[in-house]
């Protein structure tokens, strides 16, 4: 048995934790979910029955993570021994930028997606406040250095990237200097690259058997 069962759909939030797993050298078999008829082993790691989901076999224990941040902090301070994970000066700005991405920034792009209008007087009781400030601080984030925490790559960078990678793809965030620059330095990465094939090969499979 694999290190890690991963329960993912390709045209999920599971490409986000593939390219983790794959940034970790993790070891892991993929258990494909189909939307109409989700396996019972998912629902019983997960009872929501979502992707991606990640089961960790720590020899006598059984971890189970989900939601996509969680398994990129998880792999960083699991696999390659912390090498992904925050130095101390580092986590400030770490934990800062994974949770804004998690947070403010996946509720103002679903509620744009939606064509859900914060009222201005209700801004205060949105966690997000609205979407045109939560770009502007997404920006700064991603753009005064090369990654989230300065010059050295972490896991914070494959949720945040991914959030950039996705909304410049769909056009749920605006084509930005700040947003291009910082993709185009992630999607050269040997390990996007081999997730991302995987996940493509997938869909491609998918449509053609369709």
């Amino acid at each position: 048995m694999s290190d890690y069962t991963f329960f993912t759909h390709p045209m999920s939030r599971g490409q986000i934790a593939r390219w983790a797993l794959h940034e970790a050298g993790a070891d892991y078999d993929t258990q494909l979910v189909d939307w109409e008829a989700k396996p019972q082993s998912l629902f019983d790691a997960n009872p929501m029955g979502k992707v991606p989901t990640l089961v960790h076999h720590h020899g006598d224990h059984v971890h189970v993570i989900s939601e996509a941040a969680a398994i990129c902090a998880y792999l960083g301070d699991t696999e390659r021994g912390g090498a992904l994970a925050p130095r101390d000066h580092e986590r400030a700005d770490y934990y800062r930028a994974m949770f804004f991405a998690s947070g403010p920034v996946e509720q103002a792009v679903v509620a744009k997606s939606m064509a859900w209008e914060v009222p201005a007087n209700r801004e205060m009781m949105a966690g997000f406040g609205n979407y045109d400030r939560t770009v502007e601080m997404l920006a700064m984030l991603v753009s005064q250095a090369d990654y989230v925490c300065g010059d050295r790559f972490t896991m914070a960078d494959v949720y945040v990237g991914s959030q950039v990678d996705w909304g410049l793809q769909f056009s749920s965030l605006p084509t930005r200097p700040e947003f291009t620059a910082y993709a185009e330095r992630l999607r050269g990465r040997e390990a996007y690259k081999a997730a991302k094939s995987i996940d493509m090969k997938l869909i491609e499979d998918a449509q053609t058997d369709s």
